[in-house]
């Protein structure tokens, strides 16, 4: 059976566990999942060679609802341990998936370096501008008048902006989407897996249990008017005026993916002991 044989024979299906969901009734993580199996069906790789990482949130369930192999991390550490394990096993598929609580908190750090190393993996936050497990508090992306229990008026804070992060911190893929729309989301998908280095795509994903207003999305989300760039100070212009609204690949980068050398150790242990001797 050749290649495309092998790609057509499989069906999202495949790469969907047993396990149900149990996210609240109309959570937008519901068609990230599908996009997610719908994405894995059209590369045509065996569950076997695709690995799905994931910290803390609602989104980090993700792994146990696929039928590939699941590493539920903790809080803010799984692109440590995504990277981890892609240096390591660079024929596997890698792919995180985060929340905006998860990513850009506790998980901010990580964020800038993995975009930095650019190693070869795919990083998926499901942006919902809420923390949804623990009940409603303001994240980093939620807007500085969102009124909350524990933020009266509002937090004053300036949002996190995780697109211009990305590009300024070395992403080579730059994308976002809306979970709303599935088939779109799992095309995109398939294209951050298959471009080399480090791919970040924002997944705009409604949380109506905490964040009703956000049931408008559907209304606001538009693709985006300009054609995708490799040129980063346009990348740059383009992000820096964005509604926050547009949707499709907004950056295709160049650089070199970041991989070092896998087998025998470079220096031997005991030239390093020796260094320590007292």
């Amino acid at each position: 059976m050749s290649v495309v044989d092998m790609r057509l024979a499989r069906k999202p299906a495949d790469y969907k566990s047993d396990i149900k969901p149990v996210w609240c009734p109309g959570c937008g993580d519901y068609h990230v999942l599908l996009s997610f199996t719908r994405a894995f069906a059209e590369l045509g790789v065996p569950p076997e060679n695709i690995v799905v990482v994931s910290g803390i949130g609602c989104s980090s369930r993700i792994p146990a609802y696929t039928n590939c192999y699941g590493f539920h991390g903790v809080h803010g550490r799984s692109l440590a341990l995504a990277a981890g394990l892609k240096v390591m096993r660079p024929e596997l598929k890698v792919v995180v998936a985060s929340g905006d609580g998860d990513g850009y908190s506790i998980g901010g750090n990580h964020f800038l370096h993995a975009c930095r190393r650019n190693i070869d993996m795919t990083y998926v936050v499901m942006d919902n501008h809420i923390y949804g497990m623990t009940k409603g508090q303001p994240s980093p992306t939620t807007e500085p008048e969102f009124d909350t229990a524990l933020s009266p008026g509002g937090t004053g804070l300036r949002p996190f902006h995780p697109l211009v992060i990305a590009l300024a911190s070395g992403a080579n893929f730059v994308a976002r989407c809306f979970s709303g729309e599935p088939n779109e989301t799992a095309s995109i998908l398939v294209e951050a897996i298959n471009h080399p280095g480090f791919s970040f795509i924002e997944i705009l994903s409604p949380c109506v249990t905490f964040r009703p207003d956000e049931r408008e999305w559907k209304n606001l989300v538009h693709p985006a008017s300009v054609a995708t760039t490799n040129d980063p100070a346009k990348a740059a212009r383009r992000l820096m005026t964005d509604d926050g609204f547009n949707t499709g690949i907004l950056y295709r980068g160049e650089r070199k993916p970041y991989q070092p050398p896998v087998g025998r150790p470079q220096v031997d242990v005991s030239e390093l002991e020796r260094d320590f001797e007292l």
